[in-house]
């Protein structure tokens, strides 16, 4: 394949460099971060605000500032914040700090890398995407169409939105190539890659599992707001509005790139026919990631029931957990231990977060700080319906501001859930409404690695993303503040 023609593929993009405020946040996050720490320990302890709760605002605060900035690796932030709880007193007992390794949450997320390290091997994803491609795609509308699909059903088997970006960029390349479309003048490779970035961000907000971020999520949900919220429930509530705002904004796309002298797709078919027909029949090791991901779904879809059905109910965790030993048995198997693609440090990073998270719940720093915004702010004065609308677009569009969707979620949706408690709203459906807009990081090239992944093809702008996806944002927010006020209801959550 040729990249003169389709751009660089997803591996060869070129780094991002860094720009002036990025440079400037890298050269000013430590010294701001000391700064902040030593003021907020050694300031007056204000009235209202326990001492440990005090202490807990400051490592908080601290490790927020090093999470945004980035002068040193995130996991690293973490390892100070869990070494300073305990040693300053804002935690009594050390294993709320150093146990939040050992938390089920972390070992979903475990799990998780293990089951996407096993499909990207097996190549059933691949396969599948192929399939779907040459078996629906007979039109451009219907190909741009039956790429979204394949990543809203990509998204129950993946649960990484940069192995299924890995799997889609090449079709998506191939696709393009044989159509002849040129980057950057072709409106077809435009719509094309700007909605793949945009459903695979969107079918993520609908599935638990489909990234970390979304788990980590539902364990603030659970543990913070007293909900009870699992995949089922996570997708009976994302799913539908994930569904109506792409199909809203795939008509919108159509609208502001046209493709209506574009045609000519019978060879395009008949590569991707030719591609599918190189991988031969199913493998075993495609027959095995099949077995091993229908079970997963089949016991996730049916958790509700399993005590019904054999007198104990298997968790999320414990499914995950079961999917990752299935892959990972020595010849019954898939893949060894080290070809587990697992990103420990994000492992570390997720309990550093909830580490000081807890922390800040626990002794009531959090809820004196969310008082201070209602009165500082006056949102103790709105109606509840204002404050959810707020609540959601400051969520969807907080990733202009921090890139990381597991640092977002951590930073918002413990403190959305103090909000709701403090006004006696509903914690459970704020919280769960502001957890489905975080994945939508599609604004900018840097706000994801999706995002790069496509961007590095060429076939679209950074104005040309930046024009879709504020559109596709303001739906998304719209779709979601309804569903507070009509769906949640009807499901039970508000």
């Amino acid at each position: 394949m040729s990249q003169e023609k389709t751009g660089k593929v997803s591996g060869d993009s070129p780094e991002k460099k860094p720009g002036q405020v990025e440079r400037l946040m890298k050269k000013w996050g430590i010294p701001l971060a000391i700064a902040v720490f030593l003021f907020l320990l050694l300031m007056p302890t204000p009235e209202g605000l326990g001492l440990s709760a005090q202490r807990s605002l400051a490592v908080f605060t601290a490790a927020l500032i090093l999470w945004v900035t980035t002068p040193i690796p995130i996991y690293l932030t973490s390892m100070l914040a869990i070494l300073l709880l305990p040693l300053i007193g804002a935690v009594k007992d050390q294993k709320d700090a150093f146990g939040m390794l050992g938390n089920d949450v972390i070992w979903l997320m475990v799990s998780a890398f293990v089951l996407t390290s096993a499909i990207v091997k097996s190549q059933l994803g691949r396969r599948f995407a192929l399939w779907m491609i040459t078996k629906f795609g007979k039109t451009p509308k219907m190909t741009l169409f039956t790429l979204i699909v394949i990543n809203f059903v990509l998204a129950f088997f993946v649960p990484s939105t940069t192995a299924r970006a890995t799997l889609m960029v090449p079709i998506c390349l191939i696709l393009l190539e044989v159509y002849k479309a040129i980057p950057g003048e072709s409106n077809l490779g435009r719509v094309m890659m700007l909605q793949g970035l945009q459903a695979d961000a969107l079918a993520t907000s609908g599935v638990m599992t489909a990234t970390a971020g979304n788990i980590i999520a539902v364990g603030f949900i659970n543990s913070q707001a007293g909900g009870n919220i699992g995949y089922m429930q996570w997708l009976l509530a994302s799913m539908p509005t994930a569904i109506i705002t792409m199909i809203i904004v795939f008509f919108l796309g159509l609208k502001i790139f046209s493709i209506k002298d574009e045609f000519n797709f019978e060879k395009a078919i008949g590569t991707l026919e030719e591609e599918l027909r190189k991988l031969g029949s199913f493998s075993l090791a495609e027959k095995k990631a099949m077995v091993i991901f229908l079970l997963t779904v089949v016991l996730w879809a049916t958790g509700d029931y399993h005590k019904h059905w054999v007198g104990y109910e298997i968790s999320t965790e414990q499914t995950a957990v079961l999917a990752a030993l299935l892959c990972l048995l020595p010849k019954l198997g898939l893949l060894t231990w080290k070809e587990a693609n697992i990103k420990w440090d994000l492992m570390i990073f997720a309990a550093g977060a909830y580490a000081v998270g807890g922390a800040l719940d626990k002794s009531k720093g959090a809820e004196w700080l969310i008082t201070q915004l209602v009165n500082g702010l006056g949102l103790q004065n709105m109606s509840h319906f204002w404050v959810y609308v707020i609540v959601v677009f400051i969520s969807m569009y907080s990733h202009l501001i921090f890139t990381s969707k597991t640092v977002r979620v951590t930073i918002l949706i413990p403190a959305f859930i103090t909000l709701a408690k403090t006004l006696g709203m509903n914690p459970v459906a704020l919280a769960l409404a502001s957890a489905m807009t975080m994945t939508y990081t599609i604004t900018l090239p840097p706000h994801s690695k999706v995002n790069t992944l496509y961007f590095g093809t060429g076939y679209f702008s950074v104005l040309d993303q930046v024009k879709y996806a504020v559109v596709t944002c303001f739906v998304g927010a719209v779709i979601i503040s309804l569903a507070i006020f009509t769906w949640f209801k009807i499901i039970g959550i508000a």
